[in-house]
């Protein structure tokens, strides 16, 4: 979705982009409101009021995320809500755990409810006579009346077990306790498919062209999360040694130069573990290698290997271990160790190729 938004600006260390489905929701808005006889003005305003139930909601859960320890990076504004990304591997690991999703998800719609309620009563208490449940009750010629539901609605449509919504990512964390993280991810897509529909036809029937769009965006993340999301989830359930090389080529640390480069046109590799003995004490690349011999000549592995690296074990997640290293400073080679000795390696060149095989596997298991 990210690459449907634009930057808005950057709050208390927090960069702020908003969906560009919002400009569709503007002129939608600016449209009905000509429809309806009023001016694009109002049009504009109730864009405005959406606009504002959004961030009032976004804003308390970003309250919230400070408040649970969950340093934010940046926040994406949509029009059922907002995706939070976290500023540390540890961050994200932990809102995405099925209670700190609860905790997270009772605050969008509680707050929106609540701000509408309020509104509700200032505009009872300063404008008697509006009546708030007079149809419609979000139209541009009644722009309080519209405030009040327009939160109200917010909060509501977000309790529902539809994906990407609060109580979407809520039914994803409780299903996949006993059916697992790939059903569960699927399941909650293809109800949140069904109640996009839903509600499109309920939007329809009324009518009531807040329903339609909140549908139809529905239908859109729903479909969005059925196909991206549950292969991020595939890939959350792959373990070191299900995409590690098994047959790889190690170099000693006393080997000469030209002896590795000689060992090394006999494979693909292009990063080796370095050995001394049986213990792994560094890693060193072909281009390493080459660089050193026509700089200086030949010499031996130990002076040119890196001896700065990370490692990894066989049961160890895939995802986990990759954002542990790539919040670091990354690496061409990932040892694998069972114990004290070396299992296996992890290379970008491999892990495309295996990323690629579990993606077609994906797609296959989908036809069966």
């Amino acid at each position: 979705m990210r690459g449907w938004s634009f930057p808005i600006g950057r709050f208390l260390g927090v960069d702020v982009r908003i969906h560009t489905f919002f400009l569709l929701i503007l002129g939608l808005s600016i449209s009905y409101a000509s429809m309806t006889g009023s001016t694009g003005g109002r049009g504009f305003a109730l864009w405005l009021l959406l606009l504002l139930a959004v961030v009032v909601r976004e804003v308390a859960r970003a309250i919230g995320a400070a408040w649970f320890g969950l340093e934010l990076r940046s926040v994406l504004l949509l029009p059922v809500g907002g995706l939070m990304s976290y500023a540390s591997t540890e961050a994200t690991e932990k809102a995405s755990t099925p209670e700190m999703q609860k905790r997270m998800a009772v605050i969008g719609p509680t707050v929106n409810i609540g701000f509408g309620l309020l509104l509700a009563a200032i505009t009872l208490t300063i404008a008697p006579e509006v009546s708030l449940f007079e149809r419609p009750w979000m139209s541009p010629l009644h722009l309080l009346r519209a405030a009040v539901w327009m939160n109200i609605l917010l909060g509501v449509v977000n309790l529902l077990p539809a994906s990407p919504l609060d109580g979407g990512r809520v039914f994803r964390g409780e299903f996949a306790k006993t059916k697992g993280v790939i059903k569960s991810s699927r399941a909650a897509a293809g109800l949140g498919q069904f109640i996009a529909i839903a509600l499109i036809v309920a939007g329809l029937l009324v009518p009531n062209m807040w329903l339609v769009m909140i549908g139809a965006f529905l239908m859109i993340g729903a479909h969005m999360e059925d196909q991206g999301l549950l292969l991020q989830t595939d890939v959350d359930a792959v373990r070191m040694r299900d995409v590690m090389l098994t047959q790889f080529s190690m170099l000693s640390a006393s080997d000469t130069l030209e002896d590795a480069l000689q060992r090394s046109v006999h494979t693909l590799q292009d990063v080796f573990p370095v050995v001394r003995g049986a213990n792994l004490v560094g890693a060193v690349s072909r281009q390493s290698i080459v660089d050193a011999l026509q700089s200086d000549g030949n010499g031996y592995v130990q002076g040119v290997m890196t001896r700065s690296f990370q490692t990894a074990q066989p049961d160890d997640s895939l995802v986990k271990t990759l954002r542990r290293i790539m919040a670091g400073q990354g690496a061409q080679m990932v040892p694998v160790l069972e114990g004290d000795r070396i299992v296996g390696i992890i290379t970008p060149q491999n892990l495309a190729l295996s990323m690629g095989m579990l993606n077609q596997r994906r797609k296959l298991r989908q036809t069966e």
